[in-house]
């Protein structure tokens, strides 16, 4: 009896030690070949993120099935962190006094372009995948998201090299790219409902302006109390990127554990803590913005990989050519979307045409509730899953590439920026 409590004792610290090298082997394929391939492809002067996605495709669960299955576990932990890690870096970088000088167009930008799609997606998803109408409004709100995490550090490179900056241009759209996926969040959960039971509640949209409302003054508040902290307390920043982070990670806690009872964004506070320590703070803000830079490095390659470790390239294979047209006509509803927030500005047709552009990629949002109808048993689930992982495949690589296209011919650059060079 004692020797097989040993002989059981034993092989089970023999399988966690063995399993805990596997999760450092796997963790080291992620990055490496992250780094490797993204690297290739900035050679190729092709986003380095297509290499990430490409990484995350071929060694994850669907594929070579390289990831050990604890990290996998983690998996939307890990992606909400390097969430909250770039848009902390837009918060620091964000210049609220030139964000005001376009308005209105950056309020519309947070749901107009979405509602556009989810429409288009109504109108296009029944005749194209035979579903049913509520079924397409379900799908329209996974796909309706743009992605954070492709558009803000490319929104963030081109602030930093003065394209666009004389009329917010790359502002406008990080601003509205950070609060559109909670609007269409909120809005998937009603559709869902409506789905499930065949009634929406009217309180489903009550939540989206209460939760980002909110998200903001909390983040105001808490980015006011860090920035008179910081100013009496001689920390190094070092200890203040912990301290934000840590705060970061309080605020993610709440919404998932509270969200249900109050709306609340907890991204858009991770922003707007940078926003409001901007004004307490400016000089400790920027030298905070390069500590996260550098964060992101390692971050930027855990979300993509991770994104592309999502996808199940087999629901991509089997969606047929009528779920790759369906994408791209929807994708016009949305540029025609954004083609109307930009009416009435001081933006010229190449402008406009970049911000319509812009607002193209999708990724994180779709990994993250492309599957969510599936596992509730829905009879659209696979379809809609099918769909979510072809945006991701053809919208994430397609939108950064064409941003890194563009952006010098159809964006004018800072005159302070030339004389810089």
């Amino acid at each position: 009896m004692t020797s097989a409590l040993f002989f059981n004792a034993e092989t089970s610290a023999f399988s966690v030690f063995y399993g805990g090298i596997f999760m450092f082997f796997s963790l080291a394929i992620i990055l490496l070949f992250g780094l490797l391939l993204g690297g290739i492809c900035k050679k190729l002067r092709l986003p380095s993120l297509i290499g990430m996605l490409a990484v995350g495709i071929i060694i994850g669960p669907y594929a070579l099935n390289l990831i050990d299955t604890s990290i996998l576990e983690i998996s939307a932990q890990l992606r909400k962190i390097a969430l909250i890690i770039i848009l902390a870096r837009a918060g620091l970088s964000l210049n609220m006094s030139e964000l005001k000088k376009v308005g209105r167009p950056a309020i519309m930008m947070c749901f107009v372009p979405a509602c556009f799609e989810i429409i288009g997606m109504i109108l296009l998803a029944p005749k194209l995948l035979g579903i049913s109408v509520v079924d397409a409004a379900v799908m329209g709100t996974v796909v309706g998201a743009v992605s954070p995490a492709v558009i803000v550090p490319k929104m963030l490179n081109l602030i930093e090299n003065g394209y666009g900056k004389d009329k917010s241009i790359p502002q406008l759209i990080l601003a509205g790219a950070s609060v559109d996926d909670v609007f269409v969040i909120v809005l998937f959960s009603a559709f869902l409902g409506l789905s499930q039971t065949g009634d929406m509640s009217a309180v489903s949209f009550v939540k989206i302006p209460i939760s980002i409302v909110l998200g903001i003054t909390v983040g105001i508040f808490v980015g006011i109390v860090l920035g008179k902290f910081f100013a009496k307390a001689h920390i190094r920043d070092t200890v203040k990127i912990i301290i934000l982070m840590c705060v970061s990670f309080l605020l993610v806690a709440f919404e998932d554990t509270y969200g249900g009872i109050v709306p609340f964004s907890s991204l858009i506070s991770v922003m707007c803590i940078g926003i409001s320590l901007q004004k307490v703070r400016k000089e400790a803000t920027e030298r905070l913005s390069q500590r996260y830079n550098k964060l992101w490095v390692v971050a930027e390659i855990l979300l993509f990989v991770l994104v592309g470790a999502s996808v199940n390239i087999d629901y991509a294979l089997k969606a047929g050519v009528a779920a790759i047209i369906l994408i791209f006509l929807v994708l016009l509803f949305r540029m025609f979307g954004v083609f109307i927030c930009m009416l009435k500005t001081n933006l010229n047709l190449k402008e406009r045409l970049f911000c319509m552009i812009a607002y193209l990629p999708k990724a994180t949002v779709q990994a993250a509730i492309g599957g969510i109808p599936l596992s509730m048993g829905l009879n659209c689930g696979a379809t809609v899953l099918t769909v979510a992982v072809l945006s991701i495949i053809i919208t994430a690589p397609l939108g950064a590439f064409l941003i890194d296209l563009t952006y010098k011919k159809l964006l004018t650059k800072n005159a302070l920026q030339k004389q810089i060079k």
